[in-house]
């Protein structure tokens, strides 16, 4: 599933591979993933003859700027999106979706002049395209929050802990399997009350979710923490080998230690 770290990649492979190229015609006729009154006419309208300029993230948001009338177009990826430039994509693997490319997938398409292309498929779905998206609906990304953010973020809440880091409004970035790595590492229980948190411990998931969140960009996804093997039924914590308890947070299934989060 596409959280922060497959974004960030996703962001990254556009930089190096989709700017500065004219879009010479678009696809985008599956009219259900085009949000917010957008239709394909229009897409095509706004963005032929245009090009990419930069690529930006808000939390699980890539935001692309143009160079045309519309300066930026919202990509959302759900559960199962992929995106692919010339064919190419940033990630070997992404959890939940196939691994292959087909084309009946393709959702949202930008061929370029010089015959490549840069394509959103997603067998799901459950991503979007949007026009000048409304980034005020989304709270401080993750990657770059500061401690004042974090301690903002938390204070007064009395839902669990995992499910205030999963509100994108509070904190954009963070996903069902990053939470369950990042709590796992800074021993922390995704059941605690957030706002019951002392100073120490908001101090130590602050520093958490930045080393956590680089350590999966640099490894390649969410899904390469090392809590990611034993996220089953009878799995047991790497760290201390207690067997894990499932819980549901948030609305989102939920694997934790006993032992050491606290």
């Amino acid at each position: 599933m596409p959280e922060l770290p497959e974004v960030e990649q996703y962001r990254r492979l556009l930089v190096e591979h989709a700017l500065r190229r004219r879009i010479a015609s678009v696809g985008a006729d599956d009219a259900w993933y085009l949000k917010r009154g957008l239709d394909g006419d229009q897409a095509r309208r706004l963005l032929t003859g245009t090009s990419l300029v930069g690529a930006r993230r808000r939390g699980k948001l890539l935001l692309v700027d143009t160079d045309g009338p519309v300066p930026v177009v919202g990509l959302r990826f759900g559960m199962s999106g992929r995106l692919l430039v010339d064919g190419r994509s940033a990630i070997e693997r992404l959890l939940y979706s196939p691994a292959q490319t087909v084309g009946k997938w393709d959702r949202f398409v930008l061929r370029f002049e010089d015959g490549g292309d840069l394509r959103m498929q997603d067998p799901r779905r459950l991503g979007g395209v949007e026009l000048d998206p409304d980034e005020s609906r989304l709270g401080p990304d993750a990657l770059e929050a500061t401690l004042a953010d974090m301690r903002a973020a938390l204070a007064g809440a009395t839902v669990a802990l995992k499910a205030r880091l999963l509100d994108q409004s509070k904190l954009a970035g963070v996903g069902n399997l990053v939470a369950d790595e990042l709590l796992w590492r800074t021993g922390l229980s995704p059941l605690r009350p957030a706002g019951g948190l002392d100073t120490g411990e908001v101090r130590r998931l602050h520093r958490g979710l930045h080393a956590t969140l680089g350590l999966l960009i640099r490894r390649g996804g969410s899904h390469t923490g090392d809590l990611m093997p034993a996220r089953r039924p009878g799995g047991r914590c790497p760290a201390d080998g207690a067997e894990l308890c499932r819980s549901t947070v948030g609305g989102r299934t939920s694997w934790w230690c006993p032992q050491h989060q606290e």
